[in-house]
């Protein structure tokens, strides 16, 4: 629950530390003093959009800051998740704002986002204004309201495991129509893209050994000459020529003659040999590789024309290397693989998306079952709480109604239907529910889902526009109802029948000061509650009668 506010430096609230109370409080106050700066304040808590106009005029920095007790709200898990510090007990949650706009968010002293502001407050506290009230048009909100009190919430996950199932198989069974009729119309030119392949029979290091080769046989008739001379330069030419063998051959014998005249003369004789040895290797490998190079223009024609065709192909694909050009080939392969094996995937795609939309179709037919069991709840207590508040002759009724296509919440379409006259016939409640019907309405809403929802503190804005009088008073009854049940409920409200029931009493007012006006909120003692209730009363103007009168209020309520 909400223990303390402490804001500085906020629109009309220069300085103000407030605690708050478990229970059942009211806040009252004229208008404009100051009760919607204060929602505003804890709005800026729970992440609402930041303004550097909030600020108060001359101020550099504005800063709101709440503690909140969580002993009892099993919370630890959530701040496991976000990664934030927390004692089990104690939450402080901090805003900055500066004039120049930037806003900083702080959980326990750990900066926070503001999603993470956003996603902690609202499980923290359940601001209710006017403008709530729309959503009583909307059908997600109704739906919300029966899924809240259905008491298995595993029909509800087991149903969204089960979308998110036929979802996936749906996707896939639409990807792959897709992708077979894309792929079927291009079948006859994935096949004339393969046989291309196939007749070329591309391979790594293919094309750099092609390359060569066209390269050698370009030039094979310089080759072989080139590679003869200088076997010639080596062996000889077997007539009146002699090569550098010979040459080195009658050097080492000449140096083996004179071993015993000069003794390194053997060791310069081996090597001279050695020489002669290696040179003789290399001139039969250059006579080899001279008898093996084929002047052949047909091999020379055989070799260009792939590698034209070679070239061809990769500029018209757009590729720069061989690797590109075989994963292009690999690519298309398996396209015309995925044609030719089409209707067996999507035979077994399909049987999927039916099993799928099945167990779909059985998990909501469970959660609808769930559902209309629950909507009977929320008609008999509706009907209940809503006689308490002055209408006797109320209908409410839970319209659960299949949807043409499931989506995320389930097979069911759900409206609230309501009639407030003996002799009618219950239509949708935005369409027939007056300003102070729907007030009831919602408030009874509130606490029939607030004893399943595990929400600290819920905030009344005026729920109370468009009733007066008793119905006020009931209306009171049931959010101190909703205090005693463990929750810390504050109404902001103008009527003094719910301003005496509340256990703990605020007043918001305005003071002028020298050079501004500035907003304040207070606790009020029992005196002062009697005096403020007086003012609700009569106004302005505080008479003995009215001071009765709130004397009376505040005994008959118990205080």
């Amino acid at each position: 629950m909400l223990q303390s506010i402490y804001i500085k430096n906020y629109a009309l609230i220069e300085e103000l530390h407030m605690d708050f109370h478990r229970g059942f409080s009211v806040i009252t106050g004229e208008t404009g003093a100051g009760k919607s700066i204060l929602l505003g304040a804890i709005g800026l808590l729970l992440g609402q959009r930041a303004e550097a106009r909030m600020l108060q005029a001359g101020a550099n920095r504005c800063v709101i800051e709440a503690e909140f007790d969580l002993s009892d709200y099993h919370m630890d898990s959530f701040f496991e998740s976000e990664d934030l510090d927390f004692d089990g007990h104690s939450c402080i949650i901090r805003r900055e704002l500066t004039s120049s706009g930037k806003s900083r968010a702080f959980i326990n002293d750990t900066p926070a986002s503001v999603s993470q502001l956003r996603l902690l407050g609202s499980r923290l506290i359940d601001i209710h204004s006017q403008h709530q009230n729309l959503l009583l048009a909307q059908e997600d909100f109704q739906l919300s309201v029966v899924d809240i009190l259905v008491p298995d919430k595993s029909f509800q996950e087991h149903y969204r495991s089960a979308y998110d199932a036929y979802r996936s198989a749906r996707s896939a069974l639409h990807a792959a129509r897709e992708a077979a009729r894309r792929d079927s119309e291009e079948e006859e030119y994935l096949r004339y893209q393969v046989s291309q392949f196939d007749q070329l029979q591309p391979s790594a290091g293919k094309q750099a050994e092609y390359e060569l080769e066209a390269r050698q046989l370009e030039h094979a008739e310089e080759l072989k000459e080139t590679l003869w001379t200088v076997e010639t330069a080596l062996q000889g030419n077997g007539t009146e020529q002699s090569g550098c063998l010979q040459t080195l051959h009658e050097a080492t014998r000449h140096m083996q003659a004179i071993q015993s005249l000069l003794p390194e003369a053997q060791t310069l004789a081996e090597r001279l040999d050695s020489c002669r040895i290696e040179l003789h290797d290399i001139a039969d490998e250059l006579a080899s590789h001279a008898e093996h190079i084929e002047v052949s223009p047909s091999r020379l024609q055989e070799v260009t024309e792939w590698l034209s065709t070679l070239y061809s192909i990769q500029q018209k694909h757009h590729v720069a290397s061989e690797e590109e050009l075989l994963q292009l080939m690999e690519g298309f392969r398996e396209r015309l693989q995925r044609v030719e094996n089409a209707e067996q995937q999507l035979q077994e795609l399909e049987q999927a998306y039916k099993q799928a939309e099945d167990a779909l179709r059985a998990a909501g037919k469970r959660l609808t079952k769930a559902r209309s069991e629950a909507a009977q709840v929320v008609e008999q207590q509706m009907v209940t709480h809503l006689q308490s508040l002055g209408l006797p002759n109320v209908k409410f009724a839970v319209s659960i109604t299949p949807r043409t296509e499931p989506d995320v919440s389930g097979y069911d379409q759900v409206s609230f239907l309501f009639s407030a006259n003996k002799n009618g016939h219950p239509e949708p409640i935005s369409a027939v529910a007056s300003g102070g019907e729907i007030a009831r309405v919602m408030l009874s809403l509130k606490a029939l889902i607030s004893s399943s929802v595990n929400l600290p503190t819920i905030i009344f804005d005026e729920i109370d526009t468009g009733v007066s009088g008793q119905i006020a008073e009931r209306m009171a009854v049931i959010m101190r109802q909703m205090g005693d049940g463990g929750r810390q409920v504050i109404s902001i409200t103008h009527l003094p029948q719910i301003a005496a029931l509340g256990q703990h009493h605020y007043r918001v007012y305005k003071e002028d000061g020298d050079n501004a006006t500035t907003s304040h909120i207070v606790e009020l003692t029992p005196e002062e509650r009697v005096s403020e209730i007086a003012h609700l009363l009569s106004g302005s103007e505080l008479t003995e009668a009215a001071i009765e009168n709130a004397k009376a209020l505040l005994r008959g309520n118990g205080k």
